[in-house]
């Protein structure tokens, strides 16, 4: 699912080569660290946060596939 988030944020960001996505899975739960440059922050949240939400959204439905809680951080780089 990192190579997804990639992808997908890649198309938003005017920076894409200042992506960084970092993985950390548990048991029951996956964790991605979403770090973007800080002109980017905006594109990747979108107004009134739907963008996130929408990406939140698509790993919670893809984690729960596979019987897991995804979480999605996003960090300015």
């Amino acid at each position: 699912m990192k190579e997804f988030i990639e992808l997908i944020v890649t198309r938003l960001v005017d920076n894409p080569d200042d992506i960084d996505v970092r993985e950390i899975e548990g048991s029951r739960t996956i964790v991605y660290e979403l770090r973007v440059a800080q002109s980017d922050l905006g594109k990747v949240i979108g107004k009134a946060g739907q963008t996130a939400k929408s990406i939140r959204t698509l790993l919670a439905a893809a984690a729960a596939r596979q019987g897991k809680r995804a979480v999605l951080e996003i960090l300015e780089d």
